[in-house]
Formats: C-alpha cells, structure tokens, sequence
C-alpha cells in the first residue's frame, strides 16, 4: 500500500482545486472535487480562520482520508472577539473576552491542549490571551489565571 501524504494550510471551508492540494491531486489519479467537498465540509465551522489539513491517499485503491488539524488558540480568539489581529503594543489592549468565550476555546481545541482539567485548559487559553493582551472580564489574564488558582473563580 503506497501512500501519499499532503499538507496544507486552508481557510475553513474554502478549498479549491488550486494550490496546494489541487495541483498534488491531480496526478494520483484521484477525484480531487470530491476530496476539495470533504475539506470544505469538514472545515466549514472555522470560516474565515486557517486550518491544518492533511489527505492521505492511497495511489493503490484510489481511497484518501482527509484529517484537520486544529487551528491556532489565537486564532480562536481573535474569531471569538471578532477581531482581525491582536494589540501591536503592550499599553494597547486588544480586546475583552468573556470566560465562557475562554471555555469555549479551551474546548474547542481540547484534543491539542495540555492538562487533563477544563481549568489547565482555560489557563492555558488565558495565557495566550495575555501575550495578544486581550482583557478577560475586564481583568488582565494573568490576574485571572492567579484568581483561578486561589479558587476565587471556578472554572
């Protein structure tokens, strides 16, 4: 079983039978518009964020399995606050996200996350939004991951 495998960066649910995976495809004789619809329907949730994918295909049986990857924790939040990047200084503040946007982050990318807790999870989310200085609940992330710890927020 010969197997080829090939990587690219999408924007979800946008793929097209051009670069990268189009041109790659084509010579494996394989029906590239059907595995461009796997990806755009497994990718369809991450509209307007890139994602990871990976198809393997088989050049014997034809066969192929698309996998995606997870996007980036920053990019989750950035879609979350509905923003096009983070804070180009540290005195500027990006934005302010809620706690339950955190949780839903966390969750989204729990498979790639650190921790078997929800809380290391939510810290781990927390401590990116501190580099991109994005405000949670009105408090900077670091104070909220300490807050977490102390037990004074529940996660």
């Amino acid at each position: 079983m010969a197997e080829v495998v090939i990587n690219g960066l999408i924007e979800g649910g946008k793929a097209t039978g051009g670069p990268p995976f189009g041109p790659a495809l084509g010579p494996l004789g394989v029906n590239v518009n059907s595995i461009i619809g796997e990806i755009n329907s497994k990718t369809g949730a991450y509209e307007g964020i890139k994602v990871p994918v990976k198809v393997i295909v088989d050049t014997v049986t034809k066969s192929f399995k698309v996998e995606i990857g997870a996007p980036p924790t920053s990019a989750l939040i950035l879609k979350e606050l509905g923003l096009q990047k983070g804070s180009k200084t540290k005195e500027e503040v990006a934005g302010n996200i809620t706690l339950e946007q955190v949780k839903k982050v966390a969750k989204a990318k729990e498979m790639s996350l650190y921790g078997n807790s929800l809380q290391s999870k939510v810290n781990q989310v927390l401590g990116t939004c501190k580099s991109m200085n994005v405000t949670c609940e009105g408090i900077p992330a670091t104070e909220v991951i300490a807050k977490i710890k102390r037990g004074e927020i529940k996660v």
